[in-house]
C-alpha cells in the first residue's frame, strides 16, 4: 500500500481529518499533526511534511487555512514541489507538468466534496515527462 502523509495548522484540522478517514483504505496514511484545533504555527508541520515526503520519496497533503503559508514552506526544501490549488484543473497541472510531490489545500476555502474531487484528479494525474523534466531539473539546480 502507497504512503501518503498528511499536515495541517489548527484552521484546516478538520478537513485534514476528512482527509484521512477519506483516504484510509486506499493508502497507508501518516498524520503528522496537528491533532486539535488548537492555535498552531503551520512552519512547523509544513518542515515536517516536507521532511517526510522527502525522507520516504511519496506524497503529501498539506492544508492550512488559506493554503498559502504552508506551501511557501514546503517550497523552502531542495526537491519538493508543492502546488497551492483552488480547483481540479490545479490539481491536474501541478501533477502533470510541475511533478508537485504535495498537494497544498485551502481548510478555509473549500468545501469536502471539492478537496475530494482535487486531492483524486491529483492522485491520478501522472507526470508527462519531456520538456517538463527538463523544467523541474533547473528547480534544483
Amino acid at each position: 500500500m502507497q504512503k501518503i502523509y498528511l499536515a495541517s495548522d489548527h484552521a484546516a484540522f478538520k478537513q485534514k481529518e476528512m482527509v484521512k478517514n477519506y483516504l484510509h483504505t486506499r493508502f497507508e496514511v501518516k498524520d503528522l499533526g496537528t491533532y486539535s484545533e488548537e492555535s498552531v504555527h503551520y512552519p512547523e508541520f509544513g518542515k515536517k511534511i516536507a521532511k517526510a515526503v522527502l525522507k520516504d520519496d511519496c506524497l503529501g497533503i498539506a492544508m492550512c487555512g488559506s493554503g498559502i503559508g504552508i506551501c511557501i514552506q514546503v517550497n523552502r526544501f531542495k526537491g519538493i514541489r508543492g502546488g497551492l490549488c483552488n480547483d481540479e484543473e490545479d490539481a491536474r497541472m501541478t501533477k502533470k507538468h510541475n511533478k508537485a510531490n504535495i498537494l497544498c489545500l485551502a481548510g478555509r476555502k473549500h468545501s469536502d466534496e471539492k478537496i475530494k474531487k482535487m486531492i483524486d484528479v491529483w492522485l491520478e494525474t501522472e507526470f508527462e515527462g519531456g520538456r517538463h523534466q527538463t523544467r523541474i531539473d533547473m528547480l534544483d539546480e
